[in-house]
């Protein structure tokens, strides 16, 4: 079993380095990257295996105590996350083999080492037990997201990609700051051992160091008002980079937000998380129906979904935190596979402006399903994984009377509903392109290029199917790690005297 833990952390980091100097052979190094993405998520499988199986599992890192040296922990929460989250990159790195040589591609050159390293740090901010080393995973995942982001130098990419790094730089410093708050108030960093001595800390004191990680990961997961950064920097980069970033980064700050709440008992901060949960939904929600473009519909959209995740926090209740830690498995996969479609949309059209496309859906019928399905799911419509991941939050919302965060919740299904219904009307329905638009025999996308892009998103379609067929056996799993981070804390709390 710790084999396939460091397997998930070292095997891109070792990929990344040989691809680097494999840079001008392109099928070899596509070849090495793949292989230590796919080594990765394997071993993520075998882990969530194991664990599921056999319980959690601890690795030491170099034998030191959890005080002072680095732990990881392999327990429900991360292995349930940690597959999803690397099937994703594999995903759509296949995409981007597909994309390079169009216009939209990225520069295939660094994409590659850098996913390889985003990878090893979002593995490591799910597998690790203390809060210094989450910063090292968040610094890692920043670095490599900052040079995606920006590395094909246009100006708009630039200027987005200022406001992202400086709000996240922001965020970290603050993270820093927070870890010596801890540091000094317990004497450890060590997640758990951490929550274990603060229940002995003075209420004050205790959710004071509370809302300031609901401002740290809130930051890293754009909670409102904390957003900024998200909706213009996300639609200027690359499909394949946008895929990943939407999949994935705002969900990892909501798993450390899971992580270190539930573990502490932060359930005095429940009301305050419940209110922007509310905010959220809805903000982001009215901000994507008045988008005309589909990448940026799409990216206010992760904002309010967001929303629904802290909303199962806020609950504070086994149900709540099963039906959010259910919100992310869903969510990882559709909202890649909405932006991955996104990108077939702008190779096909030139643009993803809705004022400058219509009628694709009679050109590419596979196009508007592989659309259709994920959208659907976002709206929570059944049979989808969106149904069950919304009905399970807000199911918990009912039985806790939280009437207000419930009512924001419908309201905001419904405007994204009705932004999905935007989209299907402004890029597969009505008249065929005009003249201005480019011709499907003059597209600038080989025929090869254009299958494997397709078989990449038909296969993450596939993923979401597959969260809704197994929904049942994946909220018991979701709920069995939920009891177990409640449990935890409570029995932190009676810890204290």
């Amino acid at each position: 079993m710790t084999a396939l833990i460091a397997t998930t952390i070292v095997a891109p980091l070792i990929c990344a380095a040989l691809s680097l100097g494999l840079r001008t052979q392109t099928h070899l190094r596509d070849a090495v990257t793949l292989l230590g993405l796919v080594t990765a998520a394997g071993a993520a499988i075998g882990a969530l295996v194991h664990v599921a199986d056999q319980g959690t599992h601890f690795v030491r890192v170099g034998g030191w105590h959890p005080e002072l040296g680095i732990v990881l922990v392999a327990d429900l929460l991360a292995v349930l996350l940690l597959p999803v989250a690397l099937m994703i990159i594999v995903v759509v790195e296949i995409f981007a083999i597909g994309q390079r040589r169009t216009a939209w591609g990225a520069n295939p050159e660094l994409t590659g080492p850098l996913l390889c390293v985003l990878t090893a740090g979002v593995s490591l901010a799910f597998l690790t037990g203390d809060l210094f080393t989450l910063f090292v995973a968040f610094e890692m995942i920043l670095v490599s997201s900052y040079v995606l982001l920006t590395h094909q130098g246009q100006r708009d990419q630039v200027r987005s990609g200022m406001t992202y790094v400086s709000l996240n730089l922001l965020a970290s410093t603050l993270f820093l700051i927070g870890v010596a708050l801890v540091y000094t108030a317990t004497g450890t960093v060590n997640i758990a051992l951490a929550a274990e001595r603060m229940a002995d800390l003075p209420d004050g004191v205790r959710l004071g160091i509370g809302a300031w990680f609901l401002v740290v990961f809130g930051t890293k997961a754009a909670v409102f008002p904390l957003f900024a950064w998200l909706p213009d920097s996300y639609p200027t980069a690359p499909t394949t980079i946008t895929a990943v970033f939407a999949g994935l980064l705002t969900k990892i700050g909501l798993y450390a937000l899971i992580r270190f709440h539930s573990a502490t008992a932060m359930d005095d901060l429940g009301p305050a998380m419940l209110i922007l949960a509310a905010v959220t939904m809805v903000v982001g929600a009215i901000g994507a129906l008045a988008q005309s473009d589909v990448k940026r519909i799409l990216s206010f959209h992760i904002i309010s979904q967001i929303g629904y995740m802290l909303m199962g926090l806020g609950l504070f209740t086994a149900a709540g935190l099963a039906g959010a830690i259910l919100f992310l498995v869903h969510h990882m996969p559709v909202k890649t596979v909405l932006f991955l479609v996104g990108g077939l949309i702008e190779n096909e059209q030139g643009t993803g402006s809705l004022e400058r496309t219509s009628g694709l859906g009679a050109r590419r019928p596979l196009f508007a399903a592989l659309f259709a399905i994920p959208a659907l799911s976002l709206a929570g419509m059944p049979p989808f994984s969106g149904f069950v991941a919304k009905f399970a939050v807000i199911s918990a919302g009912i039985a806790e009377s939280s009437t207000v965060v419930v009512t924001a919740a419908l309201l905001a299904g419904a405007l994204t509903l009705l932004s999905m219904a935007k989209i299907w009307l402004g890029v597969f329905w009505g008249p065929a392109p005009g003249a201005g638009d480019p011709p499907e025999d003059e597209s600038d996308t080989p025929p090869g290029n254009r299958a494997t892009m397709v078989a990449a998103t038909g296969l993450a379609v596939a993923g979401t199917l597959a969260i809704s067929l197994f929904a049942g056996p994946l909220f018991d799993l979701s709920k069995d790690a939920a009891d177990a981070l409640l449990a935890q804390a409570d029995a932190f709390g009676q810890a204290a005297p």
